[in-house]
């Protein structure tokens, strides 16, 4: 599936090795240019605090939760998205291109100074003009030190020639809870940007209430989706990392209620094939109990693909079609452990996707290797 470059708020899938990662995720930071657009006023203004650190432990025995929450992350710098020409009197210029800039780096200064949203770098454009500015970056694990000065378009803006990205929101699944220490885990799998697939480096950001409003059925060659409402002012609880196995925060205890008894997270050779069940917030607030069936056991790998999960749920089938974006971080638990949570959908069969192992998100939440 070809991904449409969007220039504002949408709705997106990520889609590699013919799988979908399932989160329903959009673009918050206008994809603008560095001396043209800037990022809405709604999550501009309610950028927090810098992340804390991660804490030194997390119980092995937590809430699964399944809950449908809103996401928004702040970026820690703000990322190359794109590159493009700017059209001068004298003709097309590059001067993001030229100076060395590519799509997937990160600028966290320009000047001397930190930068962090569009409207500062916009703002440091319009004051310098064609002045030389030193661009600090990071590329990968290399840090990056260019110059560049922006160029006169032929309406009389100064612009780089870079697309930029510092924020998103969306929809995805909360898969646990840890009352000793106050952390979450969602997802199963990092928040990517769409267009460069870097994992976005985090500065700030939380989570929302959301209810689920609608559901895009999936089928075979079509992954579904969950669309729902959330609120921007609201926050249940903060963010303090954006991994590849998954994100995670802190939140008070009164947030996640007590309905739901904490259960074990199983080990590793705890886990087996054979029934299982998700628990899944597909319609308003409610979360449901479904049945599935773990079909294989995969070796580490990515570590977001243990386990291949396939639906079996009548009532789920039926209203889902099977896994859709927006379920990533479902909850899967077996013989009353929580032992992963849904990460991927097979863009051709939406009733089979894959799992992370709850441990690996365990670990994970401390920085601990696996």
């Amino acid at each position: 599936m070809e991904q449409e470059k969007k220039k504002g708020p949408g709705v997106f899938g990520l889609i590699a090795l013919g799988v979908v990662i399932c989160l329903s995720l959009s673009l918050v930071g206008d994809r603008g240019r560095a001396a043209a657009a800037a990022a809405p006023a709604a999550l501009a203004a309610d950028r927090q605090e810098p992340a804390p650190e991660a804490p030194g432990a997390v119980g092995r025995t937590v809430i699964p939760l399944g809950k449908a929450v809103g996401i928004k992350l702040f970026s820690d710098g703000v990322l190359v998205v794109g590159l493009s020409p700017v059209e001068t009197g004298e003709g097309a210029s590059y001067p993001g291109r030229d100076c060395g800039l590519k799509a997937g780096d990160v600028i966290t200064h320009i000047n001397g100074g930190e930068v962090d949203t569009i409207e500062e770098v916009q703002a440091l454009v319009k004051q310098l003009e064609d002045e030389p500015l030193t661009i600090q970056a990071v590329r990968g694990q290399r840090q990056l030190q260019l110059t560049a000065a922006a160029v006169e378009n032929s309406q009389g803006v100064y612009q780089l020639g870079v697309w930029l990205r510092d924020s998103m929101a969306g929809i995805g699944t909360m898969t646990f809870y840890d009352p000793s220490s106050g952390v979450f885990g969602a997802l199963g799998h990092g928040i990517n940007d769409v267009d460069t697939a870097m994992l976005m480096p985090l500065e700030s950001g939380s989570i929302m209430p959301a209810s689920v409003s609608e559901v895009k059925k999936g089928a075979s060659g079509a992954p579904g989706e969950l669309h729902g409402q959330f609120d921007l002012t609201r926050d249940l609880g903060t963010l303090y990392a954006n991994t590849n196995l998954g994100i995670f925060g802190q939140m008070p205890r009164e947030m996640v209620g007590s309905a739901v008894e904490p259960v074990e997270v199983a080990s590793r050779d705890q886990v087996e094939t054979g029934p299982a069940t998700i628990w899944s917030n597909i319609r308003g607030d409610e979360v449901e109990e479904f049945s599935v069936r773990i079909t294989h056991l995969y070796p580490e790998g990515d570590g977001t693909r243990s386990m291949m999960v396939e639906v079996t749920d009548p009532a789920l089938l039926a209203a889902t079609g099977g896994i859709v974006q927006g379920m990533s971080g479902s909850p899967i638990l077996q013989n009353g452990r929580l032992v992963g949570a849904v990460t991927h959908v097979l863009v051709n069969d939406p009733t089979r996707g894959y799992g992370i192992l709850a441990d690996n998100m365990l670990r994970q939440a401390t920085g601990e290797k696996r």
